[in-house]
């Protein structure tokens, strides 16, 4: 069901420089920017744009919202967390890590973007 998901920024500039390297730390190429000024990402089948508000108002984060982004190994979840901090991300909740809940055992990381949207990397590791 999923298609794509898109944030809004304020500087699209500083957006593409943390999702150039949040993405890059685990073998996303950089964003591209199309005649509207958005920046597409595409990685593993996803689509993921980011874009001035069309309106014109300020871009705002969701309250309650977090986007999940899939990872094949912990160390890709530690590698994407290390670059969004290294890029202007703020580092939230607890630190990356196994982390156990009605779904099983889940590594995870999460963070801010630098416009204020939660991010989580999430990487499913085996049932052996």
């Amino acid at each position: 069901m999923y298609s794509h998901m898109m944030v809004g920024t304020n500087d699209t500039a500083r957006s593409k420089r943390f999702y150039d390297a949040l993405f890059g730390a685990v073998g996303g190429k950089p964003g591209m920017q199309d005649d509207k000024g958005r920046l597409i990402y595409m990685h593993k089948g996803g689509l993921f744009l980011v874009t001035p508000p069309i309106n014109g108002e300020p871009a705002t984060h969701a309250n309650g919202g977090t986007i999940g982004l899939a990872m094949d190994t912990p160390e890709q979840v530690h590698a994407w967390h290390d670059a969004g901090v290294t890029a202007g991300g703020t580092s939230i909740e607890d630190p990356p890590g196994e982390r156990s809940g009605p779904f099983g055992k889940l590594y995870l990381a999460y963070l801010r973007d630098p416009d204020g949207n939660k991010l989580c990397a999430m990487h499913r590791p085996s049932r052996d």
